[in-house]
């Protein structure tokens, strides 16, 4: 079967990167917390994270991949929907839940944000994406490489890069390079501010990524003495934004 370009399909073929892989998964992934693949595609991963994890279930949204995916685990294990719109509550609404995969390119960005929806849900992902951004969500503070998804992922999560991967690992190729990620969830991974203020501060300065916080966030504050309002966004850490966030969020009050 053709990899749809549409859906950012990419299949990985070489054994030893799977391998490797799968290796990381269950480093990282405890067998007694439940597991959730999105995008199983063909099931390079699936058949093997079926046997392995007596609570697993795999999400994919096309029919294609579905149904050839029903030729190999059951069906009560396969979800077919699309993973930005489905409730993971629904799944599980009272438990842990580990999160995997190689994650479709094209939406990667938007899959880490519904993981930060389900924060408190989920302790750990390990997931593929584009190098390049692999390497925005893994970024510290100080280059054009950090940005949005470093310092909103890194507010609830520490992450790394565990595995970089050539296009010649896929059919068909890709034009960029890949990564596996670990995000692993902080023991203190509740904020000391409104998370949605948090998020606002944070795209609001990034959107003018040049500017000082202080041109920036002019219209949320009135108080712009705190030294940190003459910093560019990129040259905050984490633990700075929320310090701003705590700041304008009293202020509200």
């Amino acid at each position: 079967m053709k990899a749809k370009k549409h859906l950012g399909q990419h299949f990985l073929r070489d054994q030893a990167v799977i391998a490797k892989i799968l290796d990381e998964i269950y480093s990282h992934c405890n067998d007694q917390t439940p597991l959730l693949e999105i995008g199983p595609g063909q099931g390079i991963l699936t058949l093997d994270l079926d046997k392995k994890y007596a609570d697993f279930r795999a999400i994919e949204f096309d029919v294609d991949m579905v149904n050839i995916l029903k030729e190999s685990i059951s069906d009560d294990r396969l979800i077919h929907n699309d993973f930005l719109k489905y409730d993971i509550k629904r799944l599980y609404p009272d438990r842990q839940l580990n999160i995997v995969g190689n994650f479709p390119y094209n939406i990667s960005s938007q899959i880490v944000f519904k993981i930060l929806d389900y924060v408190d849900r989920i302790p750990v992902v390990v997931g593929m994406f584009q190098k390049e951004v692999a390497q925005r969500i893994c970024a510290s503070p100080g280059g054009k490489v950090n940005g949005i998804l470093s310092i909103l992922t890194q507010a609830h999560y520490q992450a790394e890069i565990l595995l970089e991967i050539g296009p010649e690992a896929f059919d068909p190729p890709p034009k960029v390079d890949s990564a596996v990620i670990l995000l692993k969830r902080k023991k203190e991974y509740t904020l000391e501010c409104d998370t949605k203020l948090l998020r606002r501060i944070v795209k609001t300065a990034y959107g003018q990524r040049r500017k000082k916080m202080r041109n920036t966030l002019k219209s949320m504050t009135n108080d712009l003495s705190d030294p940190l309002y003459q910093k560019r966004p990129e040259e905050l850490s984490v633990e700075e934004f929320v310090i701003i966030a705590k700041n304008i969020q009293k202020e509200k009050k």
